[in-house]
């Protein structure tokens, strides 16, 4: 019984392991099922067996990602109370996430629209709690916190890095200096 758990637990594995490549690789539009298969060497049936639905299948090569990844950690930014370093110290991880995972990270965030309801949702989230923690020490209300809101939020979407630091070949330390110029101007008007 042991052995066929161990072949069971193997195949899953190469399974996950696949459409992981196949995601970071061509992304989660282009990965179908046969391609799958094809690459953990199995039979479409067995693909189904494991993982029965998308939703299944996402959130197992999410978890096989994340594993290998060091995720940006809101919580210990928020051991800066200046709101100009909090947002440097911040984006330096947050960058830094986007840099190491940058082939994954890009085909997800182009299929966003093709990804799980459960998926996009945890994309969203994120999203929240980084800005959620990165304007907590600014000291501003009404119009003055939607536009620091605003510029939060564009310097730290995915996009915004990629442009900069990708198609633009700007720094990390330059890119987090525009963002932090940006931000600060949206904080005074």
């Amino acid at each position: 019984m042991t052995e066929r758990a161990e072949q069971i637990a193997e195949t899953r594995r190469r399974i996950v392991e696949a459409t992981a490549h196949l995601h970071e690789t061509v992304g989660p539009a282009a990965t179908t099922v046969v391609a799958i298969a094809a690459a953990a060497g199995v039979t479409r049936l067995t693909v189904y067996r494991h993982f029965p639905d998308d939703e299944a299948m996402f959130a197992a090569c999410s978890a096989h990602w994340l594993s290998g990844q060091r995720p940006p950690d809101p919580t210990a930014w928020a051991t800066e109370s200046d709101p100009e370093q909090r947002l440097r110290v911040g984006l330096r991880d947050l960058y830094r996430f986007y840099a190491e995972g940058e082939p994954m990270l890009l085909r997800v965030h182009r299929d966003f629209d093709v990804l799980p309801e459960t998926q996009r949702d945890t994309l969203v989230n994120l999203d929240r709690v980084v800005t959620r923690a990165l304007i907590e020490p600014f000291v501003v209300t009404g119009t003055q916190r939607r536009k620091v809101r605003a510029a939060l939020a564009h310097a730290t979407s995915f996009g915004t890095w990629h442009d900069l630091c990708v198609r633009n070949q700007l720094s990390r330390s330059v890119a987090i200096e525009l963002m932090a110029g940006l931000v600060r101007a949206a904080g005074l008007s």
